[in-house]
C-alpha cells in the first residue's frame, strides 16, 4: 500500500521505472517464504524450541523496526520498485548514514530469523541461499540507479 502511493507519487513527478530489478520475484519469494515456514513447520513436525524461537522473534522484530526507519527516513521515496526521480537527491540520513541498502540488512535478518522461529530450518536454508541471489541482481540494479542521483 505504502509502495503504491510513493510510486504513484514518483510517477507524477516524471520519475523513471528501472526495468530488470526483479520486483515481482521478490514479493514471490516473500510469499513462498511465508506458506514455506508454515509448510514446513506442520509437515516435518518442527518443534518450538523456546531460546531460538525467542531469539529469532526478537531478530524478526528488530528487522521490522530498521524495515520502518528507512520507509520512514525515504518517506515518499520509499518504493518497493526501482524508480529514479529526476532532481532527487541522494538520502544520507538515517539508516542511510550507516549503509547503502539497510532495507536489505533488515530482509536479509528476516529470511533467516522467521523459519528459524519454529525451526524450519530447511526453510531458512533454502530462502537465504534464493535471496542472496536475487539481492545481488536487485543490489546492482539499484546501484546503477542510484548512480544517476544528486549526492546531497
Amino acid at each position: 500500500m505504502i509502495a503504491r502511493s510513493s510510486s504513484a507519487a514518483s510517477r507524477t513527478s516524471a520519475a523513471r521505472p528501472t526495468s530488470g530489478c526483479r520486483a515481482f520475484a521478490m514479493v514471490a519469494l516473500h510469499t513462498a517464504l511465508l506458506a514455506s515456514c508454515l509448510i514446513e513447520a506442520w509437515l516435518a513436525h518442527r518443534p518450538f524450541l523456546p531460546v531460538l524461537g525467542w531469539t529469532m522473534v526478537a531478530v524478526v522484530v528488530l528487522a521490522q523496526a530498521l524495515r520502518w526507519w528507512c520507509v520512514t527516513t525515504l518517506g515518499p521515496y520509499w518504493n518497493t520498485r526501482v524508480i529514479v526521480v529526476p532532481g532527487a537527491r541522494l538520502v544520507r540520513a538515517g539508516p542511510y548514514r550507516f549503509a547503502r541498502h539497510p532495507n536489505y540488512v533488515a530482509v536479509v535478518a528476516e529470511i533467516v530469523a522467521l523459519p528459524l522461529v519454529h525451526s524450519a530450518w530447511l526453510t531458512a536454508t533454502v530462502f537465504t541461499v534464493a535471496n542472496a541471489a536475487l539481492l545481488a541482481v536487485r543490489i546492482r540494479c539499484e546501484n546503477t540507479a542510484l548512480g544517476r542521483v544528486s549526492v546531497a
